[in-house]
Protein backbone atom coordinates (compact mmCIF):
# COMPACT_ATOMS: atom_id res chain seq x y z
CA UNK A 1 0.00 0.00 0.00
CA UNK A 2 1.08 3.19 -1.24
CA UNK A 3 0.98 6.33 1.43
CA UNK A 4 -1.58 9.18 0.07
CA UNK A 5 -0.31 11.42 2.56
CA UNK A 6 3.06 11.82 3.99
CA UNK A 7 2.57 10.99 8.10
CA UNK A 8 2.39 13.01 10.79
CA UNK A 9 5.77 12.44 13.27
CA UNK A 10 5.97 13.25 16.76
CA UNK A 11 8.83 13.49 18.54
CA UNK A 12 8.35 12.93 21.92
CA UNK A 13 10.95 13.65 24.97
CA UNK A 14 10.46 13.08 28.47
CA UNK A 15 13.12 15.02 30.32
CA UNK A 16 13.89 15.43 34.33
CA UNK A 17 16.47 18.37 35.09
CA UNK A 18 17.75 18.18 31.74
CA UNK A 19 18.67 22.03 30.86
CA UNK A 20 22.64 21.31 29.87
CA UNK A 21 21.28 19.19 27.01
CA UNK A 22 17.86 19.50 26.34
CA UNK A 23 18.06 22.51 23.26
CA UNK A 24 20.95 20.38 21.51
CA UNK A 25 18.71 17.35 21.86
CA UNK A 26 15.70 19.22 20.10
CA UNK A 27 17.45 21.17 17.68
CA UNK A 28 18.91 17.32 16.47
CA UNK A 29 15.93 15.73 16.39
CA UNK A 30 14.44 19.02 14.38
CA UNK A 31 17.43 18.58 12.42
CA UNK A 32 17.38 14.84 11.56
CA UNK A 33 13.28 15.07 10.87
CA UNK A 34 12.03 18.86 9.45
CA UNK A 35 8.92 17.82 9.58
CA UNK A 36 7.81 16.68 12.94
CA UNK A 37 6.51 18.07 15.52
CA UNK A 38 8.77 18.01 19.15
CA UNK A 39 7.09 17.66 22.50
CA UNK A 40 9.36 17.94 25.21
CA UNK A 41 7.18 16.24 28.41
CA UNK A 42 9.38 18.25 31.36
CA UNK A 43 8.97 16.00 34.76
CA UNK A 44 9.02 18.23 37.52
CA UNK A 45 12.28 19.76 36.69
CA UNK A 46 13.48 22.25 39.35
CA UNK A 47 16.20 24.16 36.56
CA UNK A 48 15.93 25.85 33.01
CA UNK A 49 14.93 22.75 31.19
CA UNK A 50 11.56 23.57 29.93
CA UNK A 51 12.36 27.40 29.42
CA UNK A 52 15.65 25.99 27.17
CA UNK A 53 13.51 23.34 25.72
CA UNK A 54 10.55 25.67 24.50
CA UNK A 55 13.16 28.05 22.86
CA UNK A 56 14.85 25.58 20.86
CA UNK A 57 11.14 25.18 19.42
CA UNK A 58 9.57 22.64 21.09
CA UNK A 59 6.64 22.25 22.74
CA UNK A 60 6.45 21.60 26.63
CA UNK A 61 4.02 19.42 28.44
CA UNK A 62 4.39 19.50 32.29
CA UNK A 63 4.27 16.38 33.66
CA UNK A 64 3.42 16.35 37.79
CA UNK A 65 3.63 12.60 39.33
CA UNK A 66 7.17 11.91 39.26
CA UNK A 67 8.86 9.12 37.22
CA UNK A 68 9.16 8.04 33.36
CA UNK A 69 5.97 5.78 33.44
CA UNK A 70 4.28 8.70 34.05
CA UNK A 71 5.23 10.80 31.49
CA UNK A 72 5.15 8.18 29.33
CA UNK A 73 1.11 7.12 30.08
CA UNK A 74 0.58 11.27 29.57
CA UNK A 75 2.75 11.67 26.03
CA UNK A 76 0.75 8.56 24.69
CA UNK A 77 -2.58 9.99 25.79
CA UNK A 78 -2.00 13.67 25.26
CA UNK A 79 0.06 13.80 21.44
CA UNK A 80 -2.16 12.38 18.44
CA UNK A 81 0.08 11.44 15.45
CA UNK A 82 0.71 8.29 13.15
CA UNK A 83 4.28 7.45 13.93
CA UNK A 84 5.85 8.22 17.02
CA UNK A 85 9.74 8.41 17.52
CA UNK A 86 10.87 8.65 21.95
CA UNK A 87 14.11 9.43 23.08
CA UNK A 88 15.46 10.77 26.21
CA UNK A 89 16.24 14.52 26.80
CA UNK A 90 20.02 13.93 27.54
CA UNK A 91 22.00 13.69 24.93
CA UNK A 92 23.12 10.15 24.82
CA UNK A 93 21.28 8.96 21.89
CA UNK A 94 21.64 9.59 18.19
CA UNK A 95 19.41 12.06 16.82
CA UNK A 96 20.67 10.86 13.28
CA UNK A 97 18.79 7.54 13.63
CA UNK A 98 15.18 8.76 13.67
CA UNK A 99 14.83 8.66 9.92
CA UNK A 100 16.90 5.28 9.52
CA UNK A 101 14.04 3.42 12.47
CA UNK A 102 11.32 5.82 10.81
CA UNK A 103 11.87 4.37 7.35
CA UNK A 104 12.05 0.44 8.70
CA UNK A 105 8.74 0.91 10.13
CA UNK A 106 6.73 2.55 7.39
CA UNK A 107 8.85 -0.27 4.90
CA UNK A 108 7.81 -2.92 6.92
CA UNK A 109 5.03 -2.13 8.21
CA UNK A 110 6.08 -2.30 12.42
CA UNK A 111 4.56 -1.49 14.98
CA UNK A 112 8.03 -0.81 16.78
CA UNK A 113 11.40 -0.47 16.26
CA UNK A 114 14.09 -0.56 19.13
CA UNK A 115 16.83 1.77 18.74
CA UNK A 116 19.35 -0.89 20.46
CA UNK A 117 22.29 1.07 22.13
CA UNK A 118 25.96 0.17 21.04
CA UNK A 119 28.89 2.16 22.29
CA UNK A 120 32.65 1.62 22.39
CA UNK A 121 32.63 4.91 24.82
CA UNK A 122 33.75 3.80 28.64
CA UNK A 123 31.30 6.58 29.70
CA UNK A 124 28.19 5.60 28.26
CA UNK A 125 27.18 2.29 30.96
CA UNK A 126 28.00 3.03 34.27
CA UNK A 127 30.02 -0.52 35.71
CA UNK A 128 27.00 -2.92 35.66
CA UNK A 129 24.38 -1.15 33.56
CA UNK A 130 25.75 -3.51 30.39
CA UNK A 131 25.62 -6.38 32.70
CA UNK A 132 22.30 -5.84 34.03
CA UNK A 133 21.03 -4.87 30.61
CA UNK A 134 21.99 -8.29 29.21
CA UNK A 135 20.32 -10.58 32.23
CA UNK A 136 16.89 -8.62 32.06
CA UNK A 137 16.93 -9.12 28.29
CA UNK A 138 17.62 -12.51 28.82
CA UNK A 139 15.24 -12.90 31.41
CA UNK A 140 12.17 -11.56 29.40
CA UNK A 141 13.32 -13.33 26.09
CA UNK A 142 13.13 -16.47 28.11
CA UNK A 143 9.59 -15.27 29.88
CA UNK A 144 7.65 -14.69 26.90
CA UNK A 145 9.76 -16.20 23.80
CA UNK A 146 11.14 -13.66 21.19
CA UNK A 147 12.80 -10.44 22.79
CA UNK A 148 15.39 -7.81 22.48
CA UNK A 149 19.07 -7.43 22.76
CA UNK A 150 18.25 -3.87 24.52
CA UNK A 151 15.00 -4.55 26.52
CA UNK A 152 15.42 -1.29 28.50
CA UNK A 153 16.37 1.16 25.73
CA UNK A 154 14.52 4.66 25.64
CA UNK A 155 15.15 5.07 21.87
CA UNK A 156 12.07 3.64 20.17
CA UNK A 157 9.90 4.31 16.83
CA UNK A 158 6.39 3.45 17.15
CA UNK A 159 3.22 2.89 15.18
CA UNK A 160 -0.05 5.20 16.14
CA UNK A 161 -1.78 1.88 16.75
CA UNK A 162 1.00 0.57 19.00
CA UNK A 163 0.51 3.77 21.31
CA UNK A 164 -2.50 4.44 21.09
CA UNK A 165 -3.36 0.08 22.46
CA UNK A 166 -0.58 0.25 25.48
CA UNK A 167 -2.29 -0.01 28.79
CA UNK A 168 0.95 2.14 30.39
CA UNK A 169 0.66 0.88 34.06
CA UNK A 170 4.32 1.25 35.12
CA UNK A 171 5.16 4.60 37.20
CA UNK A 172 9.42 4.45 36.71
CA UNK A 173 12.18 3.47 34.68
CA UNK A 174 10.55 0.03 34.25
CA UNK A 175 8.59 1.46 31.55
CA UNK A 176 10.97 0.06 28.70
CA UNK A 177 9.93 -3.30 30.07
CA UNK A 178 6.36 -2.90 29.97
CA UNK A 179 6.57 -1.43 26.56
CA UNK A 180 8.26 -4.42 25.39
CA UNK A 181 6.25 -7.47 26.69
CA UNK A 182 3.29 -5.68 25.34
CA UNK A 183 4.61 -5.59 21.70
CA UNK A 184 5.53 -9.38 22.26
CA UNK A 185 2.45 -10.34 23.87
CA UNK A 186 0.10 -9.24 20.98
CA UNK A 187 2.74 -10.64 18.64
CA UNK A 188 2.86 -6.81 17.04
CA UNK A 189 5.65 -6.78 14.04
CA UNK A 190 8.47 -5.03 15.51
CA UNK A 191 12.35 -5.20 15.05
CA UNK A 192 15.75 -3.82 16.40
CA UNK A 193 18.29 -1.55 14.80
CA UNK A 194 21.37 -0.51 16.07
CA UNK A 195 22.19 2.81 17.09
CA UNK A 196 25.28 4.96 18.44
CA UNK A 197 25.01 5.08 22.36
CA UNK A 198 27.07 8.19 23.67
CA UNK A 199 28.31 9.50 26.99
CA UNK A 200 26.64 12.07 29.30
CA UNK A 201 27.88 15.50 28.49
CA UNK A 202 29.24 17.46 30.92
CA UNK A 203 26.77 18.81 33.44
CA UNK A 204 24.15 16.04 32.93
CA UNK A 205 23.88 12.95 35.63
CA UNK A 206 21.61 9.70 35.24
CA UNK A 207 18.74 9.43 37.43
CA UNK A 208 18.76 5.46 36.88
CA UNK A 209 19.90 3.86 40.18
CA UNK A 210 21.72 0.29 39.29
CA UNK A 211 20.88 -1.41 41.82
CA UNK A 212 17.37 -0.28 42.97
CA UNK A 213 15.83 0.27 39.48
CA UNK A 214 17.25 -3.06 38.25
CA UNK A 215 15.54 -4.90 41.17
CA UNK A 216 11.94 -2.38 40.29
CA UNK A 217 12.51 -3.82 36.83
CA UNK A 218 13.06 -7.92 37.49
CA UNK A 219 10.19 -7.56 39.96
CA UNK A 220 7.92 -5.70 36.77
CA UNK A 221 9.44 -8.58 34.63
CA UNK A 222 7.88 -11.10 37.22
CA UNK A 223 4.46 -9.13 37.40
CA UNK A 224 4.24 -9.02 34.32
CA UNK A 225 4.69 -12.82 33.84
CA UNK A 226 2.38 -13.58 36.38
CA UNK A 227 -0.21 -11.61 34.60
CA UNK A 228 0.61 -12.07 31.42
CA UNK A 229 0.75 -16.13 31.79
CA UNK A 230 -0.77 -16.99 35.04
CA UNK A 231 -0.53 -21.07 33.89
CA UNK A 232 2.83 -21.00 33.87
CA UNK A 233 3.40 -18.57 36.63
CA UNK A 234 1.02 -20.77 39.12
CA UNK A 235 2.13 -24.37 37.63
CA UNK A 236 5.82 -23.62 38.97
CA UNK A 237 4.40 -23.22 42.04
CA UNK A 238 2.32 -26.00 41.89
CA UNK A 239 4.80 -28.42 41.30
CA UNK A 240 7.20 -27.13 43.80
CA UNK A 241 4.83 -28.03 46.19
CA UNK A 242 4.34 -31.19 44.95
CA UNK A 243 7.92 -32.27 45.22
CA UNK A 244 8.51 -30.92 48.17
CA UNK A 245 5.58 -32.97 49.08
CA UNK A 246 6.86 -35.80 47.93
CA UNK A 247 10.42 -35.49 49.24
CA UNK A 248 9.13 -35.05 52.89
CA UNK A 249 6.86 -37.99 52.54
CA UNK A 250 9.43 -40.48 51.65
CA UNK A 251 10.66 -41.40 54.88
CA UNK A 252 6.94 -41.02 56.44
CA UNK A 253 5.73 -44.22 54.12
CA UNK A 254 9.20 -45.91 54.44
CA UNK A 255 8.26 -46.27 58.27
CA UNK A 256 4.76 -47.15 57.16
CA UNK A 257 5.49 -50.03 54.86
CA UNK A 258 8.30 -50.75 57.53
CA UNK A 259 5.68 -50.82 60.74
CA UNK A 260 2.06 -50.41 59.64
CA UNK A 261 2.66 -46.88 61.74
CA UNK A 262 2.47 -43.24 60.87
CA UNK A 263 4.88 -41.77 63.60
CA UNK A 264 5.30 -38.09 62.11
CA UNK A 265 1.83 -37.10 62.15
CA UNK A 266 2.83 -33.37 61.56
CA UNK A 267 5.19 -34.36 58.59
CA UNK A 268 2.34 -36.46 56.78
CA UNK A 269 -0.28 -33.11 57.59
CA UNK A 270 2.82 -31.05 55.93
CA UNK A 271 2.99 -32.91 53.16
CA UNK A 272 -1.31 -33.19 52.73
CA UNK A 273 -1.19 -29.53 53.26
CA UNK A 274 1.70 -28.57 50.63
CA UNK A 275 -0.46 -31.10 47.97
CA UNK A 276 -4.18 -28.96 49.03
CA UNK A 277 -1.84 -25.79 48.08
CA UNK A 278 -0.11 -26.73 45.34
CA UNK A 279 -3.82 -27.52 43.68
CA UNK A 280 -5.04 -24.79 45.40
CA UNK A 281 -2.37 -22.42 43.04
CA UNK A 282 -2.62 -24.52 40.03
CA UNK A 283 -6.97 -23.91 39.97
CA UNK A 284 -5.81 -20.34 40.35
CA UNK A 285 -3.65 -20.44 37.43
CA UNK A 286 -6.29 -21.59 35.35
CA UNK A 287 -8.88 -19.55 35.90
CA UNK A 288 -6.66 -16.95 35.62
CA UNK A 289 -5.44 -17.55 32.18
CA UNK A 290 -8.89 -17.87 31.31
CA UNK A 291 -9.36 -13.93 32.30
CA UNK A 292 -6.10 -13.16 30.48
CA UNK A 293 -7.17 -14.64 27.71
CA UNK A 294 -10.36 -11.99 27.55
CA UNK A 295 -7.76 -9.28 28.49
CA UNK A 296 -5.69 -10.00 25.65
CA UNK A 297 -8.19 -10.66 23.12
CA UNK A 298 -9.77 -6.95 24.32
CA UNK A 299 -6.16 -5.55 23.89
CA UNK A 300 -5.66 -7.08 20.73
CA UNK A 301 -9.07 -5.67 19.64
CA UNK A 302 -8.25 -2.53 21.19
CA UNK A 303 -5.09 -2.27 18.78
CA UNK A 304 -6.81 -3.90 15.70
CA UNK A 305 -9.35 -0.86 15.87
CA UNK A 306 -7.13 1.70 14.91
CA UNK A 307 -6.05 1.95 11.37
CA UNK A 308 -2.51 0.52 11.04
CA UNK A 309 0.96 1.92 9.83
CA UNK A 310 0.59 2.97 6.12
CA UNK A 311 3.28 0.63 4.00
CA UNK A 312 5.76 2.60 1.62
CA UNK A 313 6.27 0.71 -1.30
Amino acid sequence: MSLTHAPRIAILIPCHNEATTIAAVVQDFRRALPGAAVYVFDNRSTDDTAAAARAAGAQVHPVTQLGKGHVVRRMFADVEADIYVMADGDGTYEAAAAPRLVEKLQAEGLDMVVGSRESEEAGAYRSGHRMGNALLSRAVGLLFGDSFTDTLSGYRVLSRRYVKSFPANASGFETETELTVHALQLRMPVAEVPTHYRARPDGSASKLNTWSDGWRVLLTIVGLYKSERPLAFYSLGFVLCAVLSLVLAVPVFAVYFRTGLVPRIPTAMLCTGLVLLGVILLGCGLVLDTVTRGRREAKRLAYLAIPGPARRE
